[in-house]
């Protein structure tokens, strides 16, 4: 190959190598980052109800995923909440009851013995980022569904319940921190209502009467 031929060859290599490099960073800047919220949740003080709560964690739960879209409709960022929201649950509920049960269906309820099932879904879930509300904070605030069944599956309680978080975004390095830090501001927002407020709900506190007379 004459010197010409080898210097097309290099260049035809190089701008094929750079291309693809190109297409590689366009692709990475285009994929939704993801945020596994994580945190810690305080044991609530309060009497514990003498009675076996079954608890039920169903997929629409476990698997929940929001997704934050940029103004062109890409995912920007994907929040995922499934794991934290167990573990909140986890935390409070055996402090307010006196037997927990996690159950792996609503099905399994008679056969663990408990008195009522617990099922909490996500019913809305909306991020706030600074960038576009042009305030100086994350914002998370989620809508819950809250449904209180007797072990054959039926009616007790459902209600809903609302729950805020903010940070502000001078405490946090990473917009994905200030997201997960305003998602944990939230739940503990939820675990503080729901385990002060539980009882106080109309259909719950008819149940806790008859149940326990």
């Amino acid at each position: 190959m004459n010197s010409a031929g080898y210097a097309l060859s290099r260049w035809s290599k190089v701008t094929k190598l750079s291309v693809l490099t190109l297409l590689i960073l366009a692709l990475a800047s285009c994929a939704a980052s993801t945020v596994t919220v994580q945190g810690s949740y305080p044991r609530p003080n309060v009497p514990a109800i003498p009675l076996t709560l079954g608890v039920y964690y169903g997929e629409g739960l476990v698997n929940y995923v929001y997704t934050e879209r940029s103004d062109t409709g890409d995912d920007e960022y994907l929040v995922h909440t499934g794991q934290t929201h167990k573990d909140l649950f986890n935390t409070i509920l055996p402090a307010m009851f006196q037997r927990v049960v996690v159950l792996d269906s609503p099905a399994d309820a008679a056969a663990q013995g408990v008195d009522a099932v617990f099922v909490p879904t996500i019913n809305e879930f909306q991020l706030g980022l600074p960038q576009k509300t042009r305030l100086d904070a994350f914002e998370v605030w989620v809508r819950y569904n809250m449904r209180l069944t007797a072990p054959d599956g039926g009616y007790i309680a459902d209600w809903v319940m609302t729950a805020y978080g903010k940070t502000a975004t001078a405490t946090f390095s990473s917009t994905e921190r200030g997201i997960n830090d305003a998602a944990v501001a939230a739940l503990r927002d939820l675990a503080s209502n729901f385990s002060l407020g539980f009882s106080r709900v109309p259909d719950v506190r008819d149940w806790l009467q008859r149940t326990l007379q």
